[in-house]
């Protein structure tokens, strides 16, 4: 057998999830996805593994920024091959990569508006990454496929994708490659979802691979919970109401915003909270959510028992979706029009972007109710080192917006269990239905130290072979 990789990504970092199979006279890129990692940024503008006219597909696990964000990047380069991917992926990767590409175009402006102001010269223009036409090109080239559809890749190569349960439409993707008479089984991982999550069908776990790659995000822990979710967010809630302050969520777009509405229409049709005004304040999480209707067969039991009731996961009463500036500003001028006239203020759940608190409209709501001690903010997700999320979460007391200092006076409060990875007893779970060893395991998507001790715990339980690869290793799979 002859068969090259190349771990372009996600090795010994948990973003830019990218790996290049070389085999049979094709290129084929796992994923092509974007650094997000400050110290990683300028991975995005290298070149990796081979030029981009010489690769010859894709396939993608699933929508998230650092699955896909880069896909755009190897358009622009001159990559006009096939994007395979499942229906639900290719919509949110189309909605992603579109958000990314603006965000792209915007930076840039900023960066060159800086430059001129700073009389930096001689440095040459500012260009984006990309740019929404290569975005929109990358859109074109996606090829939506069935879960369990065999899908011819190239000569003697076929893809299957498999449920991995991270987000709706994310898969495992098994990679068949024949070479004469032999013929070898690789599996990618992808992002693993944990078991019991909200809305969507558990992860299908594997049952043969002669080479394997799984992610180790949360490999050196186990998601402690002491309390369900949905109790603490019910006690969350009434906490705040109490109070007779409003609720602030940071949320991601992806998957965190559509948990987060599956739980409180549970709470709201249960009675167990009032019913509070709740607005969703991000464009894309709406588009999301949008697709999370158009496919609904992905759901898992619970989910499809609310929609035999007629309550849909996604939607109930008291839910307001904000999709323009004007309809976010409304949330506060609303706020401040109840003070003026004297009346009691109901109190509001606001879900918005971004989930660490770096941009969009939630520092426009943090500006507005972050000095109030009636208001609660509430983290639903991991806070990056550095971020304004984690700085709020790690206790600081004054923090600047929009170029004035605030004091924090808000209660700030972490939800758990809402993690869309596996920790590392799911992760130990998934793999414990391989009926055979396989050949290497190869621990990747996670950082070093967290990735290091899961191919431990895999060593110490299994004795199986596994390895942990760093940034541009190559293999050749014998």
């Amino acid at each position: 057998m002859d068969i090259r990789i190349t771990f372009c990504g996600a090795a010994g970092n948990v973003t830019g999830s990218r790996y290049l199979v070389e085999a049979n006279g094709q290129a084929i890129f796992i994923d092509c996805g974007l650094f997000q990692e400050w110290k990683f940024k300028q991975r995005n503008w290298e070149a990796t593994g081979v030029p981009a006219t010489e690769a010859t597909a894709v396939l993608l696990t699933h929508g998230h920024l650092d699955h896909c964000g880069l896909l755009p990047r190897l358009v622009q380069q001159g990559f006009g091959g096939s994007v395979y991917c499942t229906e639900a992926t290719a919509d949110i990767a189309a909605i992603v990569m579109a958000d990314a590409a603006h965000i792209q175009e915007e930076d840039a402006r900023f960066k060159a508006k800086r430059h001129r102001r700073e009389g930096r010269r001689g440095r040459g223009p500012v260009e984006p990454l990309y740019t929404t036409a290569d975005a929109e090109q990358a859109r074109r080239l996606l090829r939506p496929c069935g879960f369990d559809e065999q899908v011819a890749v190239g000569p003697g190569i076929s893809a299957r994708f498999v449920s991995a349960g991270h987000i709706l439409g994310a898969a495992s993707i098994e990679l068949r490659i024949r070479q004469g008479e032999e013929e070898r089984l690789l599996l990618f991982s992808g992002d693993v979802g944990s078991w019991d999550m909200p809305i969507l069908e558990d992860p299908v776990a594997p049952r043969a691979a002669d080479y394997l790659w799984v992610e180790s995000t949360y490999g050196d822990r186990d998601h402690d919970q002491e309390e369900p979710v949905a109790e603490q967010l019910a006690r969350i809630i009434n906490d705040t109401c109490d109070a007779g302050g409003n609720l602030l969520i940071p949320s991601f777009a992806v998957e965190r915003a559509q948990d987060l509405l599956y739980h409180l229409s549970g709470l709201l049709h249960a009675g167990r909270i009032p019913p509070v005004k709740v607005y969703l304040d991000s464009p894309m999480a709406i588009r999301v959510t949008d697709v999370f209707r158009r496919n609904e067969k992905l759901f898992d039991a619970d989910a499809r028992e609310m929609l035999r009731r007629g309550d849909h996961p996604c939607d109930f009463p008291g839910l307001t979706l904000c999709r323009t500036r004007r309809e976010s500003k409304a949330i506060n001028e609303e706020d401040a029009g109840e003070r003026r006239g004297g009346g009691g203020q109901a109190t509001k759940v606001i879900i918005a972007g971004s989930g660490m608190c770096t941009a969009g409209r939630i520092k426009h709501h943090l500006a507005h109710y972050i000095d109030r001690p009636e208001t609660t903010l509430l983290f639903v997700g991991y806070q990056a080192s550095g971020t304004l999320g984690r700085r709020l979460l790690n206790g600081e007391k004054q923090v600047r917006l929009f170029g004035r200092e605030r004091r924090v006076r808000a209660r700030v409060e972490a939800l758990h269990g809402l993690s869309a990875h596996a920790d590392r007893g799911a992760l130990l779970r998934w793999l414990s239905a391989l009926e055979t060893p396989p050949r290497h395991i190869f621990v990747t998507h996670g950082e070093a130290d967290a990735a290091d001790a899961f191919a431990q715990s895999i060593r110490e339980r299994w004795g199986h072979a596994v390895s942990r690869p760093d940034h541009l290793d190559q293999v050749v799979l014998d």
